[in-house]
C-alpha cells in the first residue's frame, strides 16, 4: 500500500529515470545513505524514513519537504528572499529578530525554529478549541 509519501518520492524518482536510467530505487538508496530494501519500503509507503533522511531526499530531488509530506502539491523549494516578502510580513520578521536577539540566537538557529514551531502549533491548538467554544 502506497502513501502520498511513497507516490511522491517515487514520482520524483522516476521523472530523473526518464532522462537519467541510473536514478534506480538502488542508485538514490546510495545517495541518501540507506540500503536499498529501506528505500523501497519509502516508496511503497510500508516504512516512513526519519526527517534527518526526508531532508536529504528534497534536496537530493531540489523539492521541498512539505511537498513530500503532502503539504502543498508544488515540489519545487520556494525560495523566497525578504525583498518578496509584504508589510507584515517583514514586521513579522523583524519582530523575531528582536526576539531571537533577545535570548541571544541566531534567528536561523535550529533550537529556535523549532522552538517557533512549537509555539505556532499550539496557537493553532488554542485558536482551534477557541473557536469550537464560540460555534
Amino acid at each position: 500500500m502506497m502513501d502520498g509519501f511513497g507516490r511522491r518520492l517515487k514520482a520524483l524518482r522516476e521523472s530523473r529515470k526518464i532522462k537519467d536510467s541510473r536514478w534506480t530505487q538502488e542508485y538514490v538508496a546510495d545517495l541518501i545513505g540507506v540500503a536499498r530494501s529501506t528505500y523501497t519500503a519509502y516508496e511503497n509507503g510500508t516504512k516512513q524514513p526519519p526527517l534527518e533522511t526526508v531532508s536529504k531526499i528534497a534536496d537530493l530531488f531540489d523539492s521541498n519537504v512539505d511537498y513530500l509530506l503532502g503539504r502543498n502539491h508544488d515540489p519545487k523549494p520556494r525560495n523566497v528572499t525578504y525583498d518578496d516578502l509584504d508589510e507584515d510580513e517583514r514586521r513579522f520578521i523583524e519582530q523575531l529578530r528582536e526576539v531571537a536577539n533577545e535570548y541571544g540566537v541566531e534567528l536561523t538557529d535550529p533550537a529556535f525554529l523549532k522552538a517557533l514551531d512549537a509555539a505556532f502549533d499550539l496557537a493553532k491548538r488554542i485558536r482551534g478549541s477557541e473557536d469550537q467554544r464560540n460555534q
